[in-house]
């Protein structure tokens, strides 16, 4: 005998919840592997490959988790089996303990996180860019300044003492001596869109310490990520707020549903 009555809403409202945890998993699932696979991916150049490699394969682990767990919730309450819903129950109890302590740490460490930002970007500006064997980074911090209008870690400056320009990077001090004279070369991602012929080559060349011209980006890559956090905060934390509170009521109603089921055992 099936459940009925205000239990018979709670299923419903279970099935739901449960497709959209579905949907909110597997759309993490595609996410992780697109990221993973995808060397010009712009959230790569801000932190060390493996650090990056390791983020992802935890994201990817939590979507997996979520697609697992609605499943376990939905099988449980079209067939009303009390194990597959305490199974429904544990994993999205560890997926939302998992939310919490990743949003308290990256909370609490938000200025280390900027000054590892900074530095991973920083060196990939100044170290890896332009370099055969870095192709994906250069490729991939193209797509970062094009799709941001940035220039640089923290503005076009960055490129007069870049590898790019090819500086030798192992005499910090002569660098700063010898640049003082020169000109460097900027990437062509630094320009904006819509410039005319030749206009973006000629602006390109800067002479170090000089004004920048205005066809180029001024504002570093870094600030520009961060401001964009920033701008989108109270979006990120609604929504963050919107998934945890969907898990809990879940979690309710789970626990409803497995004590209405053992009831209804117990009187059959």
């Amino acid at each position: 005998m099936g459940l009925n009555g205000c239990c018979s809403c709670v299923k419903y409202l279970m099935v739901l919840i449960n497709i959209l945890f579905w949907l909110i998993g597997l759309t993490i699932v595609v996410t992780s592997v697109w990221m993973l696979t995808d060397p010009t991916f712009m959230l790569s150049m801000t932190q060390n490959y493996n650090h990056y490699h390791i983020a992802l394969y935890v994201f990817l682990a939590i979507g997996i988790l979520i697609t697992l767990g609605a499943f376990f919730g939905c099988c449980g309450v079209c067939r009303e089996s009390q194990c597959l819903l305490v199974s429904f129950f544990c994993v999205i109890l560890i997926v939302m303990v998992a939310q919490i302590a990743a949003g308290a740490w990256a909370f609490h460490n938000k200025d280390k996180l900027d000054d590892i930002v900074r530095a991973a970007v920083k060196s990939s500006v100044q170290e890896e860019y332009g370099q055969s064997t870095m192709s994906s980074r250069t490729v991939t911090f193209d797509t970062l300044q094009k799709n941001l209008k940035c220039c640089g870690a923290d503005g076009p400056g960055d490129w007069a003492t870049s590898r790019f320009n090819n500086v030798d990077r192992t005499n910090i001090v002569e660098i700063a001596v010898s640049s003082m004279n020169v000109f460097y070369n900027i990437p062509e991602s630094c320009c904006k869109d819509n410039l005319k012929d030749n206009e973006c080559e000629l602006s390109r060349r800067l002479k170090f310490g000089g004004p920048l011209n205005n066809a180029i980006y001024q504002q570093g890559c870094v600030d520009k990520l961060i401001e964009i956090i920033y701008e989108n905060w109270i979006t990120i934390f609604a929504v963050t707020a919107a998934v945890i509170l969907l898990e809990l009521l879940s979690l309710t109603f789970a626990l409803s549903l497995c004590c209405a089921v053992r009831n209804q055992h117990y009187k059959a």
